[in-house]
């Protein structure tokens, strides 16, 4: 029986809507409103610790949009998701009250466990079943405060979730004085390098990256990849899902990225402006893991852990 769900997922740099009918026993998900804010939660969380109250109030003026919405479409269930800004958080109440009085429902403040479970389920669900596509799979969530990995062939084998994510290694490697590097010098490059290759090495003490043959890429900065890779003269998501870019294309769009300044990565055409300062970051996580496990090319999909959250929330609901 089909269910009518909303899901949110609220990260470090955005928040993101879907609402769509889900059938629990097919895993079939149709969307019909789908949607995301940048809000940067995770505004200093690295620095401070806490989450700013400007940020806080970005993201709750999205969940307002985002309930009348959700009224319109007449969902049965609400499922709201927090990942990584607000697990770090030691002001996280401030987020809880305010999301529960906006949208009455409670975020869950999920572990990166969770959160890498629920990306692995949208990831794959459509997946299933292509003789092209060899498995295992390594699902990749590149967000802003983190990093997910999740190796499985039909369901999780292992995962991971390291403190590595585009807006994270910006703040920790690229701002100064409040100013962001304008290109990166190459010093600031290796040291984010660095940092991520440490958390390679940390992912793979659970996680057998090297184990899977085919890698999916999920999330803001890999899609927007894929778009500047298809030289999209704006953001398609028919175009961007279940394309593939290879690694060539990876290393040279990475280097482009990093070697810019502000004003020449605002006018690629694809790129939502929230992005632009802290796409480099994004695009190097990617370049890294594909060089650690010899990976010659990566999926990019559109379906990541908003759909894994819509399909839980359908079961839940029956």
């Amino acid at each position: 029986m089909t269910r009518r769900v909303a899901a949110i997922d609220c990260g470090t740099n955005s928040i993101r809507l879907l609402v769509a009918d889900v059938d629990p026993a097919t895993g079939q998900l149709v969307d019909l409103d789908r949607r995301m804010t940048i809000v940067r939660l995770g505004q200093g969380v690295d620095r401070t610790g806490r989450l700013a109250p400007e940020a806080l109030e970005r993201t709750f003026a999205a969940c307002r949009d985002y309930a009348a919405i959700i009224k319109e479409h007449g969902a049965e269930r609400l499922r709201f998701v927090a990942t990584s800004a607000s697990r770090d958080a030691s002001n996280r109440d401030d987020f809880v009250c305010g999301v529960m009085d906006i949208l009455g429902v409670e975020p869950e403040v999920i572990t990166g466990d969770q959160e890498a479970e629920l990306s692995f389920t949208g990831a794959t669900k459509e997946l299933t079943g292509r003789d092209d596509l060899a498995k295992p799979y390594l699902v990749v969530d590149i967000g802003g405060g983190s990093t997910e990995f999740v190796v499985g062939d039909g369901q999780v084998g292992a995962a991971r979730s390291v403190d590595i994510g585009c807006v994270r290694l910006t703040e920790r490697h690229l701002v100064h004085d409040g100013k962001v590097s304008d290109p990166p010098t190459p010093d600031e490059i290796t040291a984010m390098r660095a940092d991520i290759e440490a958390a390679l090495d940390l992912a793979e003490k659970t996680v057998p990256l090297r184990e899977a043959r085919t890698l999916v890429g999920l999330a803001g900065s890999v899609t927007t990849i894929s778009a500047i890779a298809q030289n999209l003269p704006a953001y398609d998501t028919e175009a961007i899902h279940h394309s593939r870019v290879s690694h060539d294309r990876v290393r040279e769009i990475t280097d482009s990225l990093l070697h810019s300044t502000h004003a020449e990565r605002a006018t690629i055409p694809s790129m939502h402006p929230g992005r632009v300062d802290v796409i480099g970051a994004g695009a190097l996580v990617l370049l890294s893991i594909m060089e650690r496990i010899g990976a010659e090319e990566v999926v990019v999909s559109e379906h990541d852990i908003l759909d894994g959250i819509a399909f839980h929330a359908a079961l839940d609901s029956c």
